[in-house]
């Protein structure tokens, strides 16, 4: 038997989580709305009301242990990008995410997701089958839902050398910074080469240097504000 979490309980989420249970699996069902929460308290293991967003409130249910994460919110693409890059930094095995639509789809590929569901193509039931028997730099510039985007952006000259604490981006630039890509130095085959690593889960104190890539999502006024730096 595996263990499962379902964050985000609307109707596909609640869904999976009702499709789940029923063919006997360890359910932990998560959502900020209590009624949601109230509404399959029934059907589950465990169904409980917090910000999954928030990783001190998400470890203290244990969300660490679980087999698979299935990550249900999808209108809400920040809250859908920053639980999703949660999920990947609890090192849980399998991370499944809905997504709106295929720029979505393609933006909670890169950051880590396992599997990426488009509900309109894939019923609960048949994602909660799938599961059960079988667990297996972002684009330039990714348009989003709405008025945001993601893109990559090179480091200004101007960072180079500084924490993301004192470059205060999202204060400064009214955006988030969701990664960085580095290139390090690996050794194979006795050979030195290079290769990218990406940082899903960047800390204030982290130093961005020169080459870096920073994975960032905002509105696209914010967007281009940013992106004109470079033109400084």
């Amino acid at each position: 038997m595996k263990q499962f979490a379902v964050i985000g309980l609307g109707r596909f989420g609640s869904s999976v989580a009702r499709a789940l249970s029923g063919k006997g699996q360890q359910v932990i069902a998560i959502d900020r709305d209590e009624e949601l929460v109230n509404d399959i308290m029934d059907n589950v293991t465990k169904a409980v009301c917090l910000d999954s967003t928030d990783e001190k409130a998400v470890k203290s249910v244990g969300l660490q242990n679980v087999d698979v994460a299935i990550c249900g919110i999808g209108t809400n693409v920040e809250a859908s990008i920053l639980v999703t890059l949660l999920l990947k930094d609890l090192d849980i095995p399998v991370i499944v995410c809905k997504a709106t639509n295929i720029a979505h789809k393609k933006v909670l590929e890169k950051i880590g997701a396992t599997k990426v569901i488009l509900p309109e193509k894939d019923s609960g039931e048949r994602i909660a089958s799938t599961l059960i028997s079988k667990s297996d730099a972002v684009l330039d510039h990714i348009g989003l839902s709405g008025n945001s985007s993601i893109i990559e952006i090179i480091i200004p000259e101007k960072f180079v050398g500084k924490s993301l604490r004192d470059l205060d981006i999202r204060s400064g630039y009214g955006v988030n910074v969701i990664a960085i890509k580095k290139k390090v130095k690996v050794t194979r085959n006795g050979k030195e080469c290079e290769e990218e690593k990406i940082n899903v889960t960047p800390l204030a104190d982290d130093i961005v240097a020169k080459g870096d890539i920073l994975v960032v999502f905002g509105e696209n006024d914010k967007i281009e504000a940013l992106k004109s730096i470079q033109n400084d």
